[in-house]
C-alpha cells in the first residue's frame, strides 16, 4: 500500500508524493499520464546509475514509445551550465518535444539539474522526480525549485517547476553511504525545529534506530517531513512569505559550504548554519542555552559534525551578501522564538552573525 501525499498551489492539486518500499509501483503512477506515444529522457548521476538506472529504465520503457538517458559525473561541482548544455543537446538530438518527459532520478544534485532543464527547455517541459538520497526525499525533490551553481554561487541560477509526479523509493536509503545519509538529516532535523517540536523529540528518542536504517522508521521519518514541506510550500509555492522558513541555517550555510569549495556535503553545512541561527536566536534572548545543548546532542546522535576548521567569520559572513534570500540590502534570516515555530528577521546584523558562528568555529 503506498503513502500518497497530494501537493495544491493556490487551491488547486498539482502533483502527489507517492511513497513506496520499491520501484514496482512506478509504472502503475507513470500510466496517468498517457505516455504511450511520447518520449522520456532518464537523467541520472554516475553513482546512482549504477545502482537503479537499469531497473528503472525497464519501468520506463513500458510505458513509453522511447526511453533514453543522460548520466553525468556525480558531485556537486556538475550542477553547472556546462552539464545542462550537453543535456539540452541531447534532448535536441533525440528530438524531444513539449509533450516529452524528463525523470530525475538520484539525490538534489540530479533533481535541481533535470528540473531546471526541465524549466527552460523549449520554454518548460514536464519532468518527474524519483529521489533517491534522503536529502532529495525529505526536502529537495518537493516543491518545485529548480536551480544549478554559477560560478559555485549556490543555486544562483534557477526556476520555479513544479513536477508531475514526486515517486519515492523509501529502501533505496538503504544504499546510500553513511554520510549522505548523515547529511539528509541535516534537513531532517530543520524541519522539526522550523516547525513540529514533537517530531524534533521523536527524532531524539528514535535517532538508534533510524541510524540502524530500520525501514518502518525511515518511512515515518519521510512521511513527516514531507507533510511539513508540503504544508510549507503550499503557503507559499514561490517563497514570498512562510517558505523561507524553509531556509533555516541556509544563509550560512551555504557560505560554509562554498568556502569548503564543496567538501562539506549540503545537509551538513545546513546543520552547522542551524546551530548559529541557534546560537543568534540565543544572544536575542529568544531560546535558552539548553536548546542549543540539546541541538547539538541530536546531530551527534546522527554523526553530524558540529563544528568546522579552516574558515573565519569574516569569509563566511562576506560570502552572505551574495545569498538569494537578500532583500534590498538586507538578508532575510530565519530564527528561532522556540523549538518548532520559526519566523524571519530582518534585523540580524553581520556582528549577530558573526557572534552567532563562534559555537562552530572554536
Amino acid at each position: 500500500m503506498s503513502d500518497r501525499i497530494p501537493v495544491h498551489m493556490n487551491g488547486a492539486f498539482q502533483y502527489d508524493i507517492v511513497m513506496e518500499m520499491t520501484f514496482d509501483g512506478l509504472e502503475r503512477e507513470l500510466s496517468q499520464f498517457n505516455l504511450q506515444g511520447r518520449r522520456i529522457c532518464i537523467v541520472t548521476d554516475s553513482n546512482v546509475a549504477s545502482l537503479y538506472l537499469e531497473e528503472v529504465e525497464a519501468i520506463v520503457s513500458r510505458c513509453c514509445q522511447v526511453t533514453s538517458h543522460f548520466i553525468f559525473p556525480a558531485g556537486e561541482e556538475n550542477k553547472n551550465l556546462d552539464t545542462v548544455r550537453s543535456l539540452y543537446e541531447t534532448l535536441i538530438e533525440k528530438q524531444f518535444d513539449r509533450h516529452d518527459f524528463l525523470l530525475a532520478l538520484g539525490g538534489g544534485v540530479v533533481g535541481d539539474l533535470c528540473g531546471f532543464a526541465a524549466a527552460t527547455y523549449l520554454r518548460g517541459i514536464s519532468f518527474i522526480q524519483v529521489p533517491t538520497t534522503l536529502l532529495s526525499q525529505v526536502d529537495s525533490s518537493i516543491g518545485g525549485k529548480t536551480g544549478v551553481d554559477f560560478d559555485a554561487y549556490k543555486n544562483m541560477v534557477g526556476a520555479f517547476h513544479m513536477p508531475k509526479l514526486v515517486y519515492t523509493n523509501i529502501s533505496a536509503l538503504k544504499t546510500l553511504s553513511d554520510e549522505q545519509f548523515s547529511s539528509g538529516m541535516g534537513e531532517v532535523v530543520k524541519h522539526g525545529l522550523i516547525r513540529d517540536a514533537s517530531y524534533y523529540e521523536w527524532l531524539k528518542e528514535y535517532a538508534p534506530v533510524i541510524q540502524k536504517r530500520e525501514l518502518a522508521y525511515l518511512e515515518e521519518m519521510v512521511r513527516i517531513s514531507n507533510h511539513i514541506k508540503r504544508e510549507v510550500v503550499e503557503k507559499d509555492p514561490t517563497e514570498q512569505g512562510d517558505r523561507a522558513l524553509l531556509n533555516l541555517g541556509h544563509t550560512l550555510g551555504h557560505a560554509i559550504e562554498k568556502l569548503s569549495d564543496f567538501k562539506l556535503l549540503h545537509g551538513h553545512c545546513v546543520g552547522l548554519g542551524c546551530i548559529a541561527a541557534m546560537a543568534i536566536s540565543i544572544n536575542k534572548g529568544l531560546i535558552s542555552d539548553q536548546e542549543l545543548a540539546k541541538l547539538l546532542e541530536v546531530m551527534n546522535a546522527f554523526d553530524m559534525p558540529v563544528s568546522v576548521k579552516g574558515i573565519t567569520a569574516h569569509d563566511i559572513v562576506g560570502l552572505t551578501k551574495n545569498d538569494k534570500k537578500m532583500d534590498s540590502g538586507t538578508i532575510r534570516f530565519i530564527l528561532l522564538e522556540q523549538i518548532g515555530n520559526a519566523y524571519v528577521d530582518t534585523s540580524v546584523t553581520d556582528t549577530d552573525m558573526s557572534d552567532g558562528l563562534l559555537p562552530i568555529l572554536a
